[in-house]
């Protein structure tokens, strides 16, 4: 045991103030795609330092864009808020998220980095902007209302096209639960109504022919959550892993689809949680026949040019839900399950650290065996401490922050309205 922790102490690095990331910074070097994780969605350190390292990202090494784990209709209000393309300041364009759960956007420490990021782009050209944007497939029905608008204003001949998804899903009264228990008994689903819709969008938008190209991106991929988002409520009553391998492989399709409007040149920062970020394949989910975007974005861009960061915490309080669409609050972490990651770097006396991870034939044996690694979903049981994934650190990731206690998040408001849609699989990441 005491050699063990020998060797996580004499891998760790400080991580105080964010020059202690030049390491980090060192690493990620020329890779193109950076994926920033979180052990939770509503604890403010880990919000605080991810936002802290995409600033240096975005200053010191060109990134083009933040993409997030957030609905595509919301995230693109931020995206015109930051980019000056509205008038809208980011804490109102963040309070006007109303899908549940709330508090994992519309909090203090995402205002904070938005309204950096909108100074930042003022002191820029119009074609350097940094962006923000949302890859996941919720918001079916914002997303359907989008590309209609979008169809009916500039793309009048797929009107047809678009009216017909729309009313496909009109008998579902805007209820996704309604439209997925209807695929255990009507065999038929509003997939060729939204192909229809989507192949015309598609087509548009990669001619660029439209006076404005970001219009046309943000209509074709409202489409494209439309699509996903029918084919992963039909699949969630299913069961097994398709709905979440629909929803991960949407979302890092997502991020392929923005990388090519941005160009050859472009480099992405992901923030996501770690069951997304963190590399399935080295996890027992790949047992369970489930692919991340982690894995995916590494095995579509090479290894080379993908760098991964875990986030991770042993104790303290974080916002949640006891319940899909339960009304938020603080709750406490209790230590970490005996044996796990988190109780060894803990044991370690380290308040913080920062891991950068050496090559595989050159990491000791905590990073390259089995261990337990902490996830705590938008709704979290205390008692039950959080779920568990078996991990190899050293493979999963190549980075990791290490914070010993973390505090919740600060939300913009309380929650304001239910859930509209069905909970994500397994623990709400």
């Amino acid at each position: 045991m005491s050699g063990r922790l020998d060797d996580m102490r004499g891998l760790a690095l400080p991580l105080t103030e964010p020059s202690h990331f030049d390491p980090l910074l060192e690493r990620i070097g020329d890779a193109r795609y950076v994926l920033l994780g979180e052990a939770s969605h509503g604890t403010h350190e880990y919000y605080r330092w991810r936002a802290a390292l995409t600033r240096r990202l975005i200053e010191e090494l060109g990134f083009s864009f933040v993409a997030v784990e957030g609905d595509w209709p919301d995230c693109f209000r931020i995206h015109c808020s930051v980019t000056h393309r509205s008038a809208a300041d980011p804490r109102a364009a963040l309070d006007a998220f109303s899908r549940w759960p709330t508090w994992m956007w519309a909090n203090e420490e995402v205002v904070a980095f938005c309204q950096w990021l909108r100074e930042y782009n003022a002191e820029q050209p119009a074609e350097v902007w940094v962006g923000f944007f949302g890859l996941d497939v919720y918001s079916l029905w914002d997303s359907l209302r989008s590309a209609l608008g979008h169809v009916r204003d500039h793309v009048p001949e797929y009107l047809d096209a678009a009216l017909a998804a729309c009313r496909c899903f009109e008998p579902y009264c805007g209820d996704p639960h309604e439209y997925a228990r209807a695929g255990r008994l009507v065999p038929d689903s509003c997939e060729d109504e939204v192909a229809g819709m989507l192949c015309g969008l598609r087509e548009r938008a990669v001619a660029q022919e439209s006076e404005s190209p970001l219009a046309s991106l943000a209509a074709w991929q409202d489409a494209e959550v439309a699509a996903g988002a029918g084919a992963y409520y039909r699949a969630m009553v299913r069961g097994g892993p398709g709905f979440w391998n629909i929803r991960d492989t949407h979302m890092a399709d997502t991020l392929d689809r923005l990388v090519g409007f941005y160009g050859p040149d472009v480099k992405a920062v992901v923030w996501e949680h770690n069951t997304h970020v963190g590399d399935a394949r080295f996890t027992d989910m790949a047992r369970r026949g489930l692919v991340n975007v982690g894995q995916l974005v590494r095995e579509r861009h090479g290894r080379a040019g993908v760098v991964l960061v875990g986030f991770g915490s042993h104790r303290g309080t974080v916002i949640a839900g006891d319940g899909w669409g339960a009304p938020m609050r603080v709750m406490e972490v209790p230590p970490a399950r005996a044996g796990s990651l988190e109780d060894l770097l803990h044991a370690t006396g380290l308040p913080e650290a920062l891991y950068v991870f050496p090559p595989r034939d050159q990491q000791p044996g905590w990073l390259t065996g089995w261990l337990d690694h902490r996830a705590i979903g938008v709704v979290y049981q205390p008692e039950q401490g959080g779920d568990y994934a078996p991990t190899r650190l050293g493979s999963r990731y190549d980075a990791f922050c290490w914070f010993d206690e973390t505090s919740a998040s600060r939300p913009l408001h309380a929650e304001r309205v239910g859930c509209r849609e069905l909970e994500a699989f397994p623990t709400g990441v």
